[in-house]
């Protein structure tokens, strides 16, 4: 059983989700559903959907990813470990590195809180070099600051988005 942790404040966060499995569209939709499911917890918005080439690992279908902006009193810890479980819900398993996956959920940004635990790093390591992460992000949230890097906006702007395809009309709000 996992212990649910609460912060006694309302925390703005982003969550990233893909999919290349079984139909990545229904998957993220699925994903987003999940998160209104989550305790203390209420989704924002989400941005469009995005058919994106796989990053790392190339020889798989491509992405479906979204960005999701949800206010939670869920801990980080807390946050991670739910959404763990509706991945593993869905199906998920860790092959091996930037394998194809049924549904990925990653927090992204907790507030403006920086966060380096075991298991958990707060900004996502990684997505200053993902344009199918900054790119919807910056669809929702242009002024958003990403701790120690800037405005969401300006670093969205600097990456190669070739290849990505915004499905305009997955949008889920």
């Amino acid at each position: 059983m996992t212990l649910i942790t609460h912060h006694s404040s309302l925390i703005t966060a982003f969550v990233a989700l893909g999919s290349n499995l079984g139909d990545p569209v229904a998957q993220v939709r699925a994903g987003l559903r999940a998160l209104t499911g989550l305790p203390r917890t209420r989704l924002i918005g989400a941005s469009s959907f995005y058919r994106n080439p796989p990053a790392g690992y190339r020889d798989q279908p491509d992405f479906v990813n979204a960005v999701a902006q949800i206010e939670t009193r869920l801990a980080p810890r807390a946050l991670l470990d739910a959404l763990l479980t509706i991945e593993r819900s869905h199906g998920r398993v860790r092959d091996f590195p930037n394998a194809p996956r049924t549904l990925d959920l990653d927090v992204l940004l907790y507030g403006e809180q920086v966060v380096f635990e075991a298991g958990l790093t707060i900004p996502h390591p990684r997505m200053l070099e993902r344009a199918f992460v900054l790119v919807p992000l910056a669809e929702i949230a242009p002024t958003a600051v990403i701790p120690g890097a800037g405005p969401v906006a300006r670093l969205a702007a600097r990456l190669d988005a070739a290849g990505m395809v915004k499905l305009s009309d997955e949008r889920v709000t």
